[in-house]
């Protein structure tokens, strides 16, 4: 079986040093870069099957990195690396098809890599580079945080309607509270609880007419967290939620 080939970029040497190896003995076969030049330049020559690609580098920093492959055509699965968080928000709309922040555990970060690979499509933009999320009759317009439910619009909490992005985002993949709770909110787990998050959990589940025992939408994975189970596709929409 051939193996998935990663691009891993990073300055870091003594990262690099410590993580190329993990990925290897985790079944992949590994390439590096240390600047941005070096990274496009390896993209080209090594094709690589998913990048993990650090925001902050030496002579072309990891966003332009991500703008110059997408400006090509080239959609490559992109995860971003970053030390601050929020830093790389931005580039999901951008083209990045998720972002770690760093200090990560690479057990996890293993699981995001094939949680991506799942989910992404050969040559297809990512999902959140399209301004609506479509799942069935659910579409989100993820920039404007509307939530059409079979063609009617309809009222949610900005923390839940953030939520269910996230969720659609990874849809087939496990998040946990603590995840959501840092990725969403922006607190640490350890300081704060996450009872918010099953707060916002059962708003979502409650205007979209979502049974928890025969869920359409979000399923609880006792135990570790939450996951959207329905497929979720990238589309153009109109600002009442209409599909072109």
């Amino acid at each position: 079986m051939t193996k998935v080939k990663l691009l891993v970029v990073d300055d870091e040497v003594v990262l690099l040093s410590a993580l190329m190896p993990f990925l290897e003995r985790s079944g992949f076969e590994v390439v590096s870069a240390t600047d941005g030049e070096q990274a496009l330049e390896r993209v080209a020559k090594a094709r690589p099957d998913l990048i993990l690609l650090d925001i902050q580098l030496p002579r072309v920093n990891g966003r332009e990195v991500l703008r110059r492959l997408r400006q090509a055509g080239n959609w490559t699965p992109i995860i971003m690396l970053t030390q601050i968080q929020g830093e790389a928000s931005p580039a999901l709309t951008e083209g990045a098809d998720d972002y770690v922040t760093k200090p990560y555990n690479k057990d996890e970060l293993v699981a995001r890599i094939q949680a991506v690979l799942r989910r992404t499509q050969q040559g297809q933009p990512p999902l959140a580079s399209f301004p609506c999320l479509v799942s069935g009759d659910l579409i989100l317009r993820h920039e404007s945080r509307q939530v059409f439910l079979a063609k009617q619009a309809v009222t949610l909490n900005i923390r839940s309607i953030e939520v269910l992005k996230y969720l659609m985002l990874h849809f087939q993949e496990i998040i946990s509270r603590a995840r959501l709770l840092e990725e969403v909110w922006g607190f640490s787990a350890e300081v704060s609880s996450t009872r918010v998050v099953d707060v916002r959990i059962a708003e979502l589940r409650k205007t979209l007419g979502d049974d928890p025992d025969k869920p359409r939408f979000i399923e609880t994975v006792i135990g570790a967290g939450y996951r959207f189970i329905a497929h979720v596709e990238g589309q153009k929409c109109d600002n009442t939620g209409v599909i072109y």
